[in-house]
């Protein structure tokens, strides 16, 4: 890989798997947290599953992603808040 160059092919469908505690609004925290950095989340793009003891939630966000900046700045983002645990 040549500096600056991406292993994906954009503009492409991208999922973003997000971790954190179980409680109501950490959904919300996530989306608003995403939404800036895309165009459109709709419903179906978000997908909830919680841990076994329902101790911890994994929300993916499948988003158009444009470019590897784009991705970076919403990782970026992501990792910086305190209620978010992982990012994959």
């Amino acid at each position: 890989m040549v500096d600056g160059e991406s292993l994906i092919a954009f503009p492409c469908r991208f999922p973003i798997k997000v971790m954190g505690r179980d409680h109501t609004e950490f959904e919300a925290h996530v989306l608003q947290i995403i939404s800036p950095h895309v165009d459109d989340i709709t419903a179906a793009d978000v997908a909830i599953r919680a841990s076994k003891n329902g101790n911890f939630i994994s929300i993916t966000v499948t988003v158009d992603a444009n470019n590897q900046d784009q991705l970076d700045r919403i990782y970026q983002t992501l990792s910086a808040s305190e209620q978010v645990l992982y990012v994959l």
